[in-house]
């Protein structure tokens, strides 16, 4: 390992870290705003408003690494364009397919950080917060188990043991208890979907208790009012987005066995699996900028370009998962695909320069 490889690591790394936190706090600012408008209960004060910005922010790191890593090399390689040090190792021999090389080894690094944030840190974080924001907003506790989420609302404790995406449940248990906590009604419920403000439970099952008596009751549907709403369970629910590379692959193993869609959560699956090598793209793509001659000027441009490409780059992972679902693409080319245009065009960049 040269000195000089750890003298460019070191400038594009530490440019990378102040980029990185320079949009994160933009962009958690910008949420703590966002956050402001519900802080208008007496539980979730704008204290507890900062303190779930501050649990996302792994999220917020996580989503901006391209961007951060772009901007960050951009800044590392116009500095030492404009100290002239980038010509100086060109002229004393350093050979584009090395610098290549560098970029590739520090990339792979920071993938490697990526994956593992996004694996063990990102998931629960966010988890976290969100209960902690419902708690604070509707009043609702809730909790997931093996046996699936626990919800208590008023003297009502619910149990659903799968919420689909469409906001439909299914199995639900209802276990209702009177002022002094003892239980009067139990419900069972094969499903549950959301109609007219109020759910409406599928072939329901109802034991009643009263006293040392208990009697059953079975119903087609069966409505239930509840603060449980499928907005508040949208934010329960875990989105595949939010969940964890061997979480994502278990629950794809669920739904396939169980003969379900499971197409939306393999592009996730692939668009998370692939997601670290976008490190290694946005470092060539910035390489690119350096050969630009210091004398030009223009680094301001050349920095808006990079923000413009890396903005481009992570809308263009977001457009084609969508087109992927709706063109019943196989899962693994939306994932790729973003990754692989700006590569080549990064490569043919730097191909066209040697030729040049």
């Amino acid at each position: 390992m040269s000195i000089l490889f750890r003298y460019v690591v070191r400038e594009v790394l530490v440019a990378s870290l102040m980029a990185m936190l320079m949009l994160t706090g933009l962009f958690s600012f910008f949420d703590f705003l966002g956050e402001l408008t519900d802080a208008h209960r007496a539980t979730y004060t704008p204290m507890v408003a900062g303190l779930f910005v501050a649990m996302n922010l792994p999220a917020r790191i996580y989503e901006l690494m391209p961007l951060g890593v772009l901007i960050g090399g951009l800044f590392a390689w116009s500095r030492l364009s404009l100290a002239s040090e980038f010509s100086v190792m060109r002229s004393g021999g350093l050979a584009t397919s090395r610098l290549v090389a560098w970029m590739l080894t520090l990339g792979l690094v920071i993938g490697g950080v990526t994956l593992l944030l996004g694996e063990y840190v990102t998931p629960y974080a966010e988890r976290a917060a969100q209960k902690m924001k419902v708690r604070a907003t509707s009043g609702i506790v809730a909790q997931e188990f093996p046996t699936g989420l626990w919800a208590k609302d008023g003297r009502t404790f619910i149990n659903i043991r799968e919420l689909h995406p469409d906001a439909s449940l299914v199995d639900v248990r209802l276990y209702e208890f009177d002022a002094e906590f003892n239980l009067k009604l139990m419900r069972r419920a094969e499903r549950a979907e959301w109609q007219d403000d109020r759910w409406m439970l599928k072939q329901v099952s109802q034991t009643v208790i009263k006293g040392n008596q208990t009697y059953s009751l079975q119903e087609a549907d069966q409505p239930w009012v509840s603060a449980m709403t499928p907005d508040l369970l949208a934010v329960l629910m875990v989105a595949p987005e939010r969940m964890a590379l061997s979480a994502l692959h278990a629950y794809i193993q669920h739904l396939d066995e169980n003969l379900q869609d499971s197409e939306r959560y393999r592009i996730v699956y692939w668009s998370k699996l692939t997601y670290p090598l976008s490190a290694l793209v946005m470092l060539v793509l910035a390489l690119v900028f350096a050969f630009h001659p210091p004398r030009h000027g223009g680094t301001g441009g050349r920095l808006l370009t990079g923000i413009l490409l890396g903005l481009g780059f992570l809308l263009s992972n977001r457009i084609f998962g969508q087109i992927a679902m709706l063109q019943d693409w196989p899962a693994a080319i939306p994932a790729l695909l973003p990754i692989a245009v700006f590569g080549m065009a990064a490569f043919a960049a730097l191909w066209w320069i040697e030729r040049r």
